[in-house]
């Protein structure tokens, strides 16, 4: 097959130049937007000639503050002077000029009242709380000023829950209520739960703000303060209290309803009908949810004939409802009567399914399915939010790598979601399979993110990348939403109640569908199934768990030992080092305190704060002074397990390294020879030190055979597979090579169990003079007493005599017997070995309290836990 041609790309120098160049463009037009913008001054709406501002106290949900608010309203008075008074509350968002056309069409026949709530019109925001309940206390308080002892409330859209929020409140003041396309229920809005809804409010809200304030619109988009006031108006509100307001109202209520609302789903207004049971109920045929401006002559006309008959006292109240109305009242609400989303809330819906897909694919989908197995979205639309999502996203990945290069993985939010050894590995199988991989990596987890933004950093062109991936999309995702859509309908969670046995349905049926995704695809392919065993192997063997699972059980022995001690005893152990060596301790310290000496390896410290050139010329210098090569190492000056160390065979990777160094780091030669941990203890209880566990450092190895690639022998080995991310990552640039036959391919270069060495028990290579070698090297530093060494020596019976051996490293309290590790142990071997040696450490500790050294407290060792952390994340 002929791979599909790919566009050479830019060299990676020019792409990082070129994304900080648009990032320094973007932040001048925004510093100049942010200048024109207040030289412009806030949004000011100027008061119609029968509007005027009154001056009432601010609200929350729950009363007034101490604060006050301009109230911007209309009041238009009657012919009569006993004629009643109608207040007429806007939706979200909206003002006083919603009802313009409607005022004119009542005025005379009654006193108009029409508010624009805070936040709104001329009303200025920002408020402490735009809800509904707190609207409702602006507007009586609004009434209170006016002199106005009762009215009538017509609410259209959102103020109709202001208005059920006034009679909540102040029921004596609401003579009757009109909800006019009126929100209501919560089971009937947007999602049908407050959760949901909430969530989606406030994604909405943050789009609101970032248009706004991380856009540059210079000053045009002061009206977008209106937007905001729309989404902390949603936000802000809880509508689950309305179904009790509306159960118990008992004014006379009038419900009208466009026929096709895309806004307010008529099913609301038929359910307020129901529950409300002297309600009367119409529905406007032909028409959709803006009825005060498309229906005002007969909405005026209506109104007039409903507050006439209230103020006749001809209209009905839940005391003159009927039996039949009262009954069906009472009734539990139907989950099964919520109607397909459509409209607004289905494009609200489908947005939200695409701006999940971000967090997870899978769980998106397979909520989507949730959802039209509930009947609350169309198998179309749930497939189209959820492809939109991800094919938007893959884009963005595409885009990155085109645009930005390999750089960007170094720096938030790439470097959280893509490795690049992961993005090295795909740009290999991209070049040599060509645009096709992108199809197959859709069906493979953990390939598609580095190979999207490969396919970009390669050059692939823009049409290509979106036609493969079209076609993957097509195929992948209705396959996983149809598949959660028919397995939800088959457990009967189309009924909508969430009982308890419907939620372990649906927690079983998502659980099943990920091990379907995440085990069952991989498991149709040969790698699939050895990533899966190898993921198995990690879990079965004690020696691969995460530190966070195998520390779990030390835990409470250390707090033990703590109190036991009455103290942190441990950070005393070694007074030479910070805390005892406990956390982020200086590697160049330690070493410069063992002083010089054939013993140990060369080394200069590269500190952060220096600009490249002067780290070059530190690192040069280093290497002239003492004739060193390639390979040389560097690693951060604090580092755990690790992480950080680099072994540099060339000029390039070392000007990459020196490049991205975000932290104090020391240049080291790099030894040759087999590497040891040798764990040394003085204990005041025993007669003199020894070394307690050695370690030796095995270095994994696979051989070629001229057929297969280096994956595939990794891949192949019984012991490899379990590390094999860790090796993939080691090696990414070579992974699809064919190994000739015979040539042996070293996995790992350093001696760390996380990277993938291998760590045997060493400890019939304790003698008397390896002991005499290692007390004489840690006599040389003074204040220390209980850690390891990491040294290189030319062999095992050298390290055995005491003879040629070469410091690397010497690790404080927090070091490890890492022999535990060997396969030969079982898992309560090391947990034995462990609790004894914490033990240990808080002897030692103790010992060398009571000779003045000093104990940290937790908030010291906190601290240095912080600072470690800080570091490593700049150094990432």
């Amino acid at each position: 097959m002929t791979a599909d041609p790919i566009d050479l790309p830019e060299p990676e120098h020019k792409r990082s130049g070129r994304g900080r160049k648009l990032f320094a463009i973007y932040a001048l037009l925004m510093l100049a937007s942010y200048v024109t913008w207040g030289l412009r001054g806030p949004r000011v709406i100027a008061l119609g000639p029968e509007e005027t501002v009154l001056v009432v106290p601010s609200q929350t949900s729950d009363g007034s503050t101490d604060d006050l608010e301009a109230m911007a309203l209309c009041d238009v008075p009657a012919d009569a002077a006993n004629a009643p008074a109608i207040v007429l509350l806007h939706g979200s968002p909206g003002s006083i000029a919603n009802f313009d056309a409607l005022a004119e069409s009542l005025r005379g026949r009654y006193r108009l009242i029409i508010p624009d709530l805070p936040g709104f019109g001329a009303s200025p925001g920002p408020v402490p709380d735009y809800s509904i309940r707190a609207h409702a206390r602006y507007v009586l308080h609004a009434l209170d000023e006016l002199g106005v002892e009762d009215a009538h409330f017509v609410g259209f859209s959102m103020g109709g829950g202001v208005a059920l929020e006034a009679f909540d409140l102040a029921p004596e003041r609401v003579a009757s209520v009109v909800l006019l396309a009126s929100i209501g229920v919560q089971e009937l809005e947007l999602l049908g739960r407050y959760d949901l809804n909430h969530g989606v409010h406030g994604i909405l809200l943050v789009m609101g703000y970032g248009a706004r304030y991380a856009f540059p619109h210079f000053g045009a988009a002061n009206g977008m303060a209106l937007m905001e006031s729309w989404g902390r108006n949603f936000y802000d509100t809880d509508q689950r209290p309305l179904r009790g307001i509306l159960e118990r109202i008992d004014v006379p209520v009038r419900i009208l309803h466009g026929e096709f609302d895309p806004l307010v789903p008529l099913a609301a207004a038929h359910e307020h009908h129901r529950i409300v049971p002297h309600s009367t109920l119409r529905i406007v045929k032909d028409h959709d949810h803006f009825l005060p401006w498309k229906w005002t002559a007969p909405l005026a006309e209506d109104l007039s004939t409903f507050v006439d008959e209230v103020v006749a006292d001809r209209a009905p109240r839940r005391s003159q409802a009927t039996p039949q109305r009262l009954a069906a009242a009472e009734l539990p609400f139907d989950p099964k009567s919520v109607p397909p989303l459509d409209g607004l809330g289905l494009w609200v819906a489908i947005l939200v399914l695409a701006a999940a897909t971000l967090a997870s694919e899978d769980l998106t989908c397979i909520a989507a399915g949730l959802l039209i197995a509930q009947g609350r979205i169309s198998f179309l639309g749930g497939t189209f939010g959820c492809f939109a999502g991800i094919f938007l996203g893959d884009v963005w990945l595409f885009l990155m790598g085109r645009m930005l290069g390999r750089p960007a993985l170094r720096r938030a939010p790439l470097k959280w979601m893509i490795s690049e050894p992961a993005v090295e590995r795909a740009s290999q199988w991209f070049t040599k399979k060509g645009a096709q991989v992108i199809l197959a990596s859709r069906f493979m987890p953990g390939l598609r993110l580095p190979t999207y933004f490969a396919a970009g950093a390669v050059g692939t062109r823009l049409s290509t990348f979106c036609l493969w991936f079209a076609l993957a999309g097509v195929l992948w995702t209705p396959i996983l939403v149809g598949l959660s859509a028919w397995a939800g309908d088959e457990l009967g969670l189309d009924s909508g109640e969430l009982t308890r046995e419907a939620v372990f349905a649906m927690l079983g049926l998502i659980l099943t569908l990920l091990v379907i995704a995440r085990v069952g695809i991989p498991a149709c392919t040969w790698r699939g199934r050895r990533m899966l065993l190898g993921k198995w192997r990690r879990w079965r063997h004690w020696e691969f768990w995460p530190a966070w699972l195998l520390y779990a059980p030390i835990v409470p022995w250390f707090f033990w030992l703590a109190l036991r001690h009455r103290g942190l005893t441990l950070t005393a152990a070694n007074p030479g080092m910070p805390e005892g060596g406990f956390v982020g301790e200086s590697k160049q310290a330690i070493l410069d305190a063992l002083g010089d000496g054939p013993e140990m390896a060369h080394f200069r410290r590269v500190p952060a704060e220096l600009d490249l050139e002067e780290r070059r010329r530190v690192v040069h210098a280093f290497r002239s002074e003492h004739a060193l090569g390639f390979p040389i190492v560097l690693k951060p000056d604090a580092g755990q397990r690790g992480s950080g160390v680099l072994i540099l065979h060339s000029e390039d990777e070392l000007e990459d390294a020196l490049t991205s160094m975000g932290v104090d780091s020391i240049v080291q030669e790099h030894l040759v020879g087999d590497e040891f941990g040798v764990f040394w203890m003085n204990h005041p209880a025993e007669p003199a030190p020894r070394v307690i566990s050695i370690t030796t450092k095995v270095l994994p190895t696979v051989r070629g055979d001229g057929r297969r690639t280096l994956e595939r022998l990794i891949l192949s080995d019984a012991r490899a597979v379990a590390c094999a991310q860790a090796y993939f990552n080691n090696h990414a640039d070579r992974l699809l090579e064919v190994v000739p036959e015979g040539e042996v391919v070293p996995l790992v270069e350093l001696g760390t169990h996380a990277r993938g060495a291998i760590f045997q028990d060493g400890a019939d290579l304790i003698t008397p003079e390896l002991e005499s070698a290692i007390t004489s090297l840690a006599s040389r530093f003074d204040g220390f007493a209980f850690g390891r060494f990491d040294v290189r020596a030319p062999s095992a019976a050298h390290l055995a005599r005491g003879e040629d051996l070469k410091v690397i490293e010497l690790n404080g309290v927090t070091s490890e017997m890492t022999h535990i590790y060997d396969r030969r142990h079982g898992w309560g071997y090391g947990m034995r070995t462990l609790f004894r040696q914490w033990r240990w450490a808080f002897e030692v500790g103790a010992e060398q309290a009571r000779n003045g050294a000093h104990v940290s407290g937790l908030r010291d060792l906190w601290r240095a836990w912080r600072s470690y952390r800080r570091d490593q994340r700049r150094h990432r």
